[in-house]
């Protein structure tokens, strides 16, 4: 089939919109017109015709700052519907049935949703006592284990930003809405590899998470054992820290 100039001037644009997209989605922030255009090495002219269609579907949107350009809802979407795969997601189903089999507690696979946590999986332990979160559903991001593990390893500059984007809401007597205290629990996740919820969630409720890198290293994800405190102290949790990294090692194969 001999191309057209039309079908290689679609194809260059479609090809330019993936390299937006995934410049987008590499960066983790926001970023502006010029700022794309010059990551790109397109003419502004050209960048802006892309960001308006892309906008236009739902591929992109406007931050709180509406110079500033961040993932929209169409490429978050598309991004579940790939994690979800059938056959990616039953390989990654049978990840946490083997963790929750060994830990005996529930356990789940979560992911960042702008300034939100995500469940993306989850395997109940056969106790009458259960959470039902079911997968879609979002979570605050300061107040769970996986959450807080996700602001840890953020640049800190991107951090800031979530931070002063969402609101610190106080779900318990134990939730930490000061941004200091927050920050040097930060410190001390990156630093340690894991993080908890000490009942800061839900009353009577704790979790420890850890995360889960892909092939480069980054953190994608996090796989998290949670369960009431009376049958699950934060040391006994801890306890389970190596058979959720293993778990974590096996999931990050998946992405």
């Amino acid at each position: 089939m001999v191309k057209t100039d039309q079908t290689r001037a679609s194809g260059s644009s479609a090809e330019r919109s993936l390299r937006l997209l995934t410049t987008l989605a590499q960066a983790g922030r926001g970023m502006s017109l010029a700022q794309l255009a010059d990551n790109l090495q397109l003419a502004k002219a050209t960048a802006h015709r892309l960001t308006s269609q892309l906008l236009e579907l739902g591929f992109i949107g406007k931050g709180e700052d509406e110079r500033f350009f961040e993932i929209g809802p169409a490429m978050r979407r598309m991004a579940l519907d790939t994690l979800n795969h059938d056959t990616v997601k039953g390989l990654r189903h049978i990840v946490l049935i083997d963790v929750v089999s060994e830990v005996g507690e529930t356990c789940n696979f979560t992911t960042l949703d702008g300034g939100s946590v995500m469940y993306l999986d989850r395997v109940e332990a056969p106790w009458p006592w259960r959470l039902t979160l079911d997968v879609g559903v979002h979570v605050p991001i300061h107040c769970t284990a996986s959450g807080k593990l996700f602001l840890a390893f953020m640049p800190e500059d991107r951090r800031d930003a979530v931070l002063k984007t969402i609101k610190l809401e106080r779900m318990t007597e134990h939730t930490i809405t000061d941004v200091a205290t927050l920050q040097k629990e930060f410190t001390s996740i990156a630093k340690q590899g894991y993080a908890y919820d000490r009942q800061e969630f839900i009353p009577g409720l704790i979790a420890m998470a850890v995360p889960v890198r892909d092939k480069t290293a980054q953190v994608r994800g996090a796989i998290a054992v949670h369960a009431p405190i009376a049958r699950l102290s934060i040391e006994a949790a801890t306890k389970h820290l190596p058979a959720l990294q293993s778990a974590a090692q096996r999931m990050g194969a998946l992405l």
